[in-house]
């Protein structure tokens, strides 16, 4: 069974390799190690002492916005996102969160776990996200009330 975790300095490394591996246009390990500090909520996922995901989501006054999740590609179909975002989304609300947000891109099938949580599209944002080819992809506006 997986459990979640504060995410902590030393995962940083284990993040990352997750993060190039689950993502078209992944962060740096710098933007990784630059959302932390008291106004974030960020978990990891671990199952048999591995990180097999994580969540990075700033909270500000009764409202958060997920920024990034990911769940190893090597993981992915087993239930462990699902199992991720509705544990954040209950720590979320025990802080008295009210709404949360998130920008996914509109290919992405994580749309789709979304909407099964609760999310509702709100709108969308033309040409937000960049793509590996120069061009871009838009993004589509959810938020999830708690």
């Amino acid at each position: 069974m997986p459990s979640l975790f504060p995410i902590e300095e030393c995962d940083m490394d284990r993040l990352y390799e997750i993060e190039r591996a689950a993502h078209l246009v992944p962060w740096s390990l710098g933007t990784l190690k630059n959302n932390v500090g008291e106004r974030y909520l960020n978990l990891k996922l671990v199952e048999k002492e591995q990180v097999f995901g994580f969540a990075i989501c700033q909270t500000v006054l009764d409202e958060a916005t997920l920024f990034n999740i990911a769940i190893d590609p090597v993981q992915q179909g087993k239930g462990y996102g699902s199992f991720l975002l509705q544990g954040l989304m209950d720590k979320l609300k025990e802080k008295g969160i009210q709404t949360l947000w998130l920008e996914v891109r509109e290919s992405n099938p994580a749309r789709f776990l979304y909407e099964k949580l609760g999310f509702n599209e709100v709108d969308i944002r033309k040409n937000y996200y960049p793509k590996p080819d120069g061009g871009r992809e838009n993004a589509v506006v959810m938020a999830c009330y708690l």
